[in-house]
């Protein structure tokens, strides 16, 4: 029997913490090459240190940003890099968007990769590689997002904005947070706990900088659920100026429990930023929770947890796998049955349904690739809930 009363943590890191930094500058390369083609193929990785950031990786694209010989244009991707950690907010003597050194190694796809993967005479597109992916949804927010995971984001999307808009004056870029809540009879009721750590300029204290961090929390948590003022801790080290990839070396696609679910839901372990959506461990992971939403936002389970797993090569998913943890009201075969005739699962079937050939990744970098708002030009369009009432009129 699942336990009903229990502290459940998660957290969440900003769009200036050193993973984040090489996971947007990664999604940045993706969208500049689907910019060009909506068919390009693109895999970069991103290693962001002081004062220097390296992109390796493998691409399939188009001029202008392949050169006639095989090679990526490294102007080009080089200013990417830059814009991006220029729009993060760095420009401190270890970390400067104009001053870093950039290097790049992207190459071209590997023959053996692409003969799997593209479509050819009677054979359909093939997954991009072998994997297991799962998709999650639950009542615990309006938008069916787990509630730890969710208030992570949301406080420290609070002070980034913030610092954007220079009303938070002595923030720097880099910051985590983490948001411990009470569960009883399985539902969240409030923070036992709170903890806030970020970057900030020399000569404040901690006590500055709780000043300035407190009103995001309180403005972030519903009314009722601050924990006492001495469970949250606000830079419990005292000290937090030397922060970004100065601090910490940063990698893309370390930061995947903070992408998804918190540690609410199983992960299949592979990272999203900087592949394009021919590889499963991206769109399988959007799709899933597309189907697990719009199972929740039809009211047929309050709770709902979908697994794909997939070969390379092979069009089709090898299992679609649905858990409505005891909460759902109709049959589970039928559930999965029903989902896969509505929606083609296959590489391309997604990428046309979802329609993830554009240049929407470079917004997912940072505060969940779920639970977002859908964008008119299509971004995050696996948060849609456009089936609901046809899975409703299924059953």
């Amino acid at each position: 029997m699942a336990k009903s009363n229990y502290l459940f943590t998660s957290e969440s890191v900003s769009e200036g913490h050193p993973d984040k930094v090489c996971d947007r500058i990664s999604d940045a390369v993706v969208d500049a090459f689907l910019s060009v083609d909506p068919e390009a193929r693109v895999a970069c990785e991103t290693l962001a240190t002081t004062n220097r950031i390296v992109m390796a990786g493998e691409v399939r694209g188009p001029a202008p940003l392949v050169n006639a010989d095989g090679s990526v244009d490294r102007d080009h991707i080089e200013q990417v890099a830059r814009d991006c950690v220029k729009d993060i907010g760095y420009e401190q003597d270890g970390f400067h968007w104009e001053k870093a050194a950039v290097e790049i190694y992207l190459h071209a796809q590997s023959a053996d990769i692409a003969q799997g993967v593209d479509a050819a005479g009677n054979k359909d597109e093939g997954a991009g590689d072998q994997g297991i992916m799962f998709g999650y949804a639950c009542r615990e927010t309006e938008i069916l997002m787990p509630a730890p995971i969710y208030f992570s984001h949301e406080i420290l999307r609070s002070m980034a904005d913030a610092r954007h808009n220079d009303s938070a004056v002595g923030l720097g870029p880099d910051s985590k947070s983490q948001v411990t809540l009470q569960y009883e009879n399985g539902k969240p009721v409030r923070a036992t706990s709170v903890v806030v750590s970020t970057q900030h300029a020399e000569g404040l204290s901690q006590e500055d900088v709780a000043a300035i961090v407190m009103p995001h929390i309180e403005h972030v948590l519903p009314e009722g659920w601050m924990p006492a003022r001495k469970d949250i801790y606000i830079n419990p080290t005292g000290k937090f100026v030397i922060g970004g990839p100065d601090g910490d070396c940063g990698l893309t696609g370390r930061k995947i429990i903070v992408d998804t679910y918190g540690g609410a839901a199983p992960h299949g372990g592979g990272a999203f930023s900087g592949k394009d959506p021919t590889k499963v461990d991206r769109s399988a992971a959007y799709v899933s929770r597309y189907l697990a939403k719009n199972v929740v936002a039809a009211g047929l389970a309050d709770k709902c947890t979908i697994q794909l797993s997939y070969a390379i090569g092979v069009s089709h998913p090898l299992s679609v796998y649905v858990d409505t943890h005891g909460t759902g009201n109709v049959d589970e075969d039928k559930l999965s049955a029903v989902l896969q005739e509505m929606v083609n699962l296959s590489p391309r079937g997604i990428r046309t349904h979802l329609k993830l050939n554009r240049p929407i990744y470079a917004r997912t970098a940072a505060y969940g690739h779920f639970g977002r708002q859908p964008d008119g030009d299509g971004g995050f369009s696996w948060e849609k809930t456009d089936i609901a009432d046809a899975l409703k009129g299924a059953f």
